[in-house]
Formats: C-alpha cells, structure tokens, sequence
C-alpha cells in the first residue's frame, strides 16, 4: 500500500482533475463523508466544490487550502480488503490526519494498469475556520500504512516499483506518464527556472528540444543519446510549465492526468534531492552540457 499527499494549492484544481477522469469514464465516485446532502455525487461538479468553498472562504489567510491524497494499493491489498475495506480504512485514514469531521470525496481510478483511490477535501476545519495542523504528515501516513500491513498482512511491491522510476525505450503508456510527470513537475515550488525543470526531467531520461516553430519530447540514455522516436509537444495536454505560451497557459488551468502513484510517492520525495546532488558536481553537469551539444547535432 502506497499513499501520497499531494501538494495541492488548488481546492479546484484537485477536485476538477478527479471529475474529469470521471467524465472521461476513467473514474468512479466511490465515497463521500460529512456532507449535508445525502448524496453530493447526485449533484454538479461546481455543487461539490461549493461544499469544499463555502468552508475555505472564511479563511483568506492560508494559501494552499486543499486536501489531496491519493491511495494505491496492490491487486493483492485489493482483493484482500476490498471495496467494502477501502472505504473503512479510506476514514480511518482521515481520523488518522485530523480530518475526520471535514466533508471529502473519494474518487476510484481504473484508468491506470493498477486502481487506485483518490480522497480530495480542505485543510481549512469546517467548525473553526483554522486550517488543521499538518505537522508531521508523512510520518502519521507511514504509521498508518505500517498499520494497514499488520491488520491485513498485506503485500510489499516497492522493489518493482523503484525499477521503474526512469523512463526507457520499453516504457509502456508512454505519453500518458509523461504527462503525469509534467503534472507532478508543474506542482513541485522549489523547480522556479526553466534550467532546473530541464535538470529534473533528466532524472527520469526525458528531454524537450526545440524543433522548427515548437518542441518535440526525447526519451533518452543515460548519456542523453535518445533511444525511441519523439513525440511533439503540441500533442499532450499537460505540458512542461516553462514550454507553454501564454495562450495555453490559460487553456491548463485543470490539471491533466497524474501519474502511477507508486512511482509519484518516490518521485516527489527524491526529486529535490536528486537535483541538488547533481549541482553539487559542476563536472557533471559540464559533461552533460558538451554530450547534449554533440547530440543536439544528430538533429
């Protein structure tokens, strides 16, 4: 069992990202807790949010007011628990937090080779108005995931995951990934340059270059010798942040689809760390500079 919290700024965004995939028929409603309305999936996607809004306009001090946490467990943690199990430890695990008088929704993905759930609600408390303190959130969720395994004894699957965390020329849902990664680099603070968002798509072999009047997307080696034909720019919908033009800025203002949670829970735990070993070593980085040039040439 993995779960993430993500850092969302975004009520909207988070909410909106997970009504989408519904739309598309790539998500179910599964679960909806603390709303005044029997049934909120009954009503809009704005009628939701409305819930989520009402409770964080009363606060205009906190900034980044939304609850995002997405659960993934293994096909052997699923059978295992299954829908009935999820939901009960999907609001033991908002007890756990310090959420658990907040209204939330949980939406249940399918559209990824593993189903997966994802809980979205507001860090702004219903009754105070304060936001709910959040010290100490990895640790509470690594407790709580660590008491999920000895309840249900379930299965540990990280060493295939961390094999996976790099892209090849075998990597399958090829564009469907690399838009994931672009989300999940979109929304990381601390990547403020284009230089650095370039730095951190080298840690998963992925490059954009420039092509005639737009960009196309590299899969690379690890020297930066592209190993599979690329992909233009143009055709996804989540793109590099430091790539977009104005006009499709305003087009992405609803975040596009996430990547596999397993790899998400080590990716935004090592990328900052990954980033500021490689700068550590300016050898490094002048040798991939003068290999890019030389590759940049074949092109």
């Amino acid at each position: 069992m993995v779960i993430v919290i993500h850092q969302s700024s975004s009520t909207q965004n988070a909410l909106f990202y997970n009504e989408k995939k519904v739309e598309q028929k790539k998500a179910l409603f599964f679960k909806s807790g603390n709303t005044l309305t029997i049934n909120p999936f009954a009503g809009t996607k704005h009628d939701r949010l409305n819930i989520l809004k009402d409770i964080e306009n009363g606060n205009a001090r906190v900034k980044k007011k939304g609850l995002h946490i997405s659960l993934n467990p293994t096909v052997a943690d699923l059978v295992k628990l299954g829908d009935t199990g999820i939901r009960s430890e999907i609001g033991n695990l908002m007890d756990h937090l310090g959420y658990g008088n907040q209204p939330f929704f949980v939406f249940k993905h399918t559209d990824l080779d593993r189903t997966h759930f994802h809980i979205v609600s507001t860090r702004i408390d219903c009754q105070t108005g304060k936001k709910i303190k959040d010290t100490y959130e990895k640790e509470k969720v690594q407790r709580f995931i660590k008491s999920l395994d000895q309840k249900y004894d379930l299965t540990k699957e990280q060493s295939q995951v961390q094999a996976n965390l790099k892209f090849s020329a075998g990597s399958r849902n090829l564009k469907q990934n690399l838009e994931s990664l672009f989300f999940q680099l979109n929304h990381i603070d601390s990547i403020s340059t284009k230089q650095l968002y370039n730095k951190s798509l080298e840690l998963f072999n992925v490059e954009v270059r420039k092509s005639g009047r737009g960009h196309v997307v590299f899969i690379t080696d690890e020297y930066g010798s592209p190993v599979r034909y690329p992909i233009r720019l143009s055709e996804f919908e989540e793109r590099p942040r430091f790539h977009l033009s104005q006009s499709a800025d305003k087009e992405l203002q609803i975040a596009s689809p996430m990547i596999d949670e397993f790899q998400l829970a080590q990716w935004a735990r090592d990328v900052n760390r990954l980033m500021t070993e490689k700068s550590k070593n300016p050898q490094y980085v002048k040798k991939q500079m003068l290999k890019r040039k030389r590759n940049l040439r074949r092109f």
